[in-house]
């Protein structure tokens, strides 16, 4: 005997559905270039510049914030590659910049004080693959990122310091990045003048409802868009069909990215 299977009408959209495609702006990425000190990839994954490219345009991903890898993983060659990846933004409409600093070394500050006069380089990056601890180099760090208004994206290191830092540098913008913890979210919770943020990147954003308990305590507004080199497809789509709004997967895919780098308007 076969049995009618009652399917009830449900009205409305599909909790988290998206009713269209919303655009993205990746504000966290790296890229190959073919320097000495590139990551490393395989055919099953690469990290090279055009590739990179072709991979966001799939994702509606329309524009990119860089800091080459060379850079980042290795003090050697900061300047030559900030440089570098100026001429990339200017060559490229959808390209935008960090500019990458090892605070123990004062000629990557007085580059980037130069280069954050452009209207393409949004900020500053540092990345523990340097060799110092963040907490000894802090207050060097945090304080030139202050007296110049900017924003310092930094890798998840020390996180528990980091509201301290910022409560006493609030003129600067700090987004520790790779959404991963609970003490992610507690760091932006804990800062004073609200000057601490997150973003998406990485793989950790896997986890089936960190983005969404994310959102429930710290706000969508908190939240940056970005990739790492992860498959831009996959990290759209964690936030694009998520359980969220459509508010607070427009905040986190492009609207709080337009709302405080100006830059990203040219």
């Amino acid at each position: 005997m076969l049995h009618t299977l009652y399917c009830p009408k449900i009205k409305g959209p599909p909790i988290g559905g998206i009713t269209n495609m919303i655009k993205a702006i990746d504000l966290h990425c790296h890229f190959n270039h073919g320097a000495p000190h590139d990551a490393g990839e395989s055919t099953l994954h690469r990290r090279g510049f055009d590739f990179l490219r072709e991979e966001h345009a799939a994702a509606n991903i329309i524009k990119t914030v860089h800091s080459s890898y060379d850079a980042v993983l290795s003090n050697e060659r900061i300047c030559e590659e900030n440089e570098y990846l100026l001429s990339l933004t200017e060559g490229y409409p959808d390209i935008y910049g960090w500019v990458v600093v090892d605070p123990r070394l004062d000629d990557t500050l007085i580059q980037a004080e130069r280069l954050l006069r452009k209207p393409k380089m949004l900020g500053i990056k540092v990345h523990r693959t340097h060799g110092y601890d963040i907490a000894d180099m802090g207050d060097k760090l945090f304080s030139f990122a202050n007296g110049l208004g900017t924003t310092v994206l930094m890798h998840p290191d020390r996180i528990s310091l980091m509201p301290t830092f910022a409560d006493r540098y609030p003129n600067m913008r700090l987004i520790i990045a790779h959404l991963a913890t609970e003490e992610h979210i507690e760091a932006v919770r804990a800062a004073r003048y609200g000057n601490v943020y997150t973003d998406t990147s990485g793989g950790d954003s896997t986890k089936n409802n960190i983005l969404e308990y994310a959102v429930e305590r710290i706000g969508s507004e908190k939240i940056y868009f970005g990739t790492d080199t992860y498959a831009a497809g996959f990290q759209y789509g964690r936030v694009a069909h998520s359980r969220l709004s459509d508010r607070d997967k427009e905040n986190i895919l492009y609207r709080n990215a337009l709302r405080d780098f100006p830059g990203l308007s040219n």
